[in-house]
């Protein structure tokens, strides 16, 4: 995974999976399985309303969470 600097130091993953217009169960699948093939970055919000998923997800693939970026 290739990364970035920010302006204020810290880095960024320069590719990140989305999860736009996904329900929570596909969410919860996808993102493990992008955390497990190596991405870093979740593109996400709140208002796509399937955080729930992005949460089980990222509790799923046994990523650190610290060592997720989100934007």
């Amino acid at each position: 995974m290739e990364f970035t600097t920010l302006a204020n130091g810290l880095q960024m993953p320069k590719l990140g999976y989305g999860v736009f217009q996904i329900d929570d169960d596909t969410t919860e699948r996808t993102v493990a399985q992008a955390l497990d093939a190596g991405y870093r970055l979740i593109d996400t919000a709140q208002a796509y309303f399937n955080e729930r998923g992005v949460g089980a997800g990222i509790k799923d693939s046994g990523v650190a969470r610290a060592r997720i970026s989100s934007s």
